[in-house]
């Protein structure tokens, strides 16, 4: 019962994980005509909720907990937990991509090997800690740059 119990765990992080992706993947922002030709004002910025800036690639909150999840487990020097956890980053990204990649091209891109820096670290036949956490950090601050808050 407990080998059950220890896949239906992971399996339902991840499914929830995916439908939050594809949720915001498959969106698209209600002005997305103007998106691309018009500036962001003040305005339209000051409206916006504090610390809720969205990207032009949307909603990024559900993978940006992932990779704060990955950070804490790396910052706590649990390498292999956090090669686990950080799988289910790179599912939900891969998962997301046809939603977002459309929506901001070059961001995506960023994004992407942002996320691929930080599995290739994971990764590693023998993962580093001080290599890790740099990723992560770089990660974490590729997410904050897109939503405006770097």
């Amino acid at each position: 019962m407990s080998i059950k119990q220890s896949i239906a765990r992971p399996v339902a992080i991840v499914s929830a994980a995916v439908l939050l992706a594809l949720a915001a993947g498959c969106s698209k922002p209600a002005d997305q005509s103007n998106a691309s030709t018009s500036p962001v004002t003040t305005a339209q910025t000051t409206s916006a909720p504090q610390g809720k800036t969205a990207s032009k690639l949307g909603d990024l909150s559900a993978f940006r907990s992932i990779a704060i999840d990955v950070a804490a487990i790396v910052d706590k020097g649990d390498l292999p937990a956090g090669k686990t956890r950080i799988k289910d980053l790179e599912v939900s990204w891969d998962s997301a991509e046809a939603g977002l990649k459309p929506r901001a091209a070059d961001d995506w891109h960023v994004l992407d090997k942002a996320i691929d820096k930080a599995l290739s670290a994971l990764r590693a036949d023998t993962p580093n800690q001080a290599d890790c956490k740099a990723a992560m950090r770089a990660l974490l601050k590729a997410f904050d740059t897109l939503e405006g808050k770097a």
